[in-house]
């Protein structure tokens, strides 16, 4: 499986607007924390998982997201190709990274605040992941 940007849909009549993500399936996940980066130039990364998935979305500010599909979840290759995305709170969207992936990311604006959404509880998550050097695959001096 892929990562997958969603986006939200919009209702707006006389009431004011709605927005909605009717595609977006809440069911697998069990537990929700909040990163808040008070400084720009911090790099959170790079985190992978075997089997959790994530759910990213920023409830302040903007944050620069980058994602990795792993060849080896001990040993990947450093030739792999990182995705990258820019989440900004008023756009309201996430992205979903399955298993298989690593993950990194950056606030472009100071106090910006990530809601993450996770598949395992904290203790099933900290068994399954695994960190790497944060310059391995991005090159975060660009943001």
């Amino acid at each position: 499986m892929e990562p997958i940007h969603y986006k939200a849909e919009t209702f707006t009549d006389e009431r004011g607007q709605l927005s909605f993500f009717n595609d977006l399936n809440l069911e697998k996940f069990k537990r929700i924390y909040f990163i808040t980066h008070n400084n720009t130039k911090v790099i959170r990364a790079w985190q992978g998982h075997k089997n959790e998935a994530k759910l990213f979305k920023v409830i302040n500010g903007v944050f620069v997201l980058a994602y990795v599909k792993l060849d080896n979840l001990t040993n990947p290759s450093y030739n792999l190709t990182a995705k990258h995305i820019v989440l900004e709170a008023n756009k309201n969207e996430f992205l979903y990274v399955p298993p298989g992936y690593a993950n990194g990311l950056k606030a472009l604006e100071k106090n910006s605040t990530l809601q993450v959404c996770s598949t395992l509880k904290l203790e099933d998550s900290l068994k399954d992941k695994v960190r790497f050097e944060p310059n391995q695959w991005f090159d975060w001096t660009k943001y």
